[in-house]
């Protein structure tokens, strides 16, 4: 090899160095950042608020895990999955029977071409999946029919479709991240309780 080529490679060498070292700093910059934000203005709540993998895609933090989609709607799907959101008018029972939903939401993206869908929910992906199929059915369908491509909650393509609209969060943070919907619940039905017994004490 020529002394011009070494010396070339020298050279090159040299600029991926300093392009390692810029990156290492800016990362080291980021990380003290990051510190410093987190000793003036967060708390410690004993909970671990760390993140892992929820199945195939998707972030867990706990017992609690994210889902987030976006998907094409169908000519007309975006006014018709409007009016039954707001025939709904928030109150999608049938939501309840999973048992393990904690929140979902729908947004309507590019001129009402396309859905965002988000959820939180307990577990990990496949049996949050299926009890979306054994017990909400028919919910789904009316609801994701108005979704480009939809084969039907019960059709056995249907977590391939959803695996090919999912996108991981960058970020997922979770309040209380070792409660389950019906921890939570029970938790409720407990304080109420004690409540109901304080008060009749009181009265007696």
């Amino acid at each position: 090899m020529s002394k011009n080529n070494n010396k070339e490679r020298i050279i090159d060498n040299s600029e991926d160095l300093k392009d390692k070292i810029t990156e290492s700093m800016d990362a080291f910059k980021l990380r003290a950042d990051l510190l410093v934000a987190n000793l003036k203005e967060g708390g410690n709540d004993g909970y671990d608020h760390s993140i892992s993998s929820a199945g195939e895609k998707g972030l867990k933090s706990g017992k609690v895990s994210e889902l987030t989609v976006i998907a094409p709607l169908k000519d007309g799907g975006a006014a018709r999955l409007k009016e039954i959101l707001k025939i709904a008018g928030g109150n999608l029972k049938g939501a309840t029977r999973v048992g393990t939903l904690h929140d979902l939401r729908f947004v309507f993206l590019d001129n009402d071409t396309r859905v965002l869908f988000c959820t939180a929910y307990d577990g990990d992906w496949d049996p949050y999946i299926d009890d979306f199929a054994t017990k909400i059915p028919e919910l789904m369908d009316i609801l994701f029919g108005n979704v480009e491509g939809w084969p039907g909650i019960k059709d056995p393509s249907v977590k391939q479709f959803i695996l090919d609209h999912q996108i991981t969060a960058a970020g997922w943070y979770v309040g209380v991240p070792h409660l389950t919907v019906q921890d939570i619940r029970r938790h409720e039905r407990i304080v109420k309780g004690i409540n109901k017994a304080l008060d009749e004490a009181q009265t007696n």
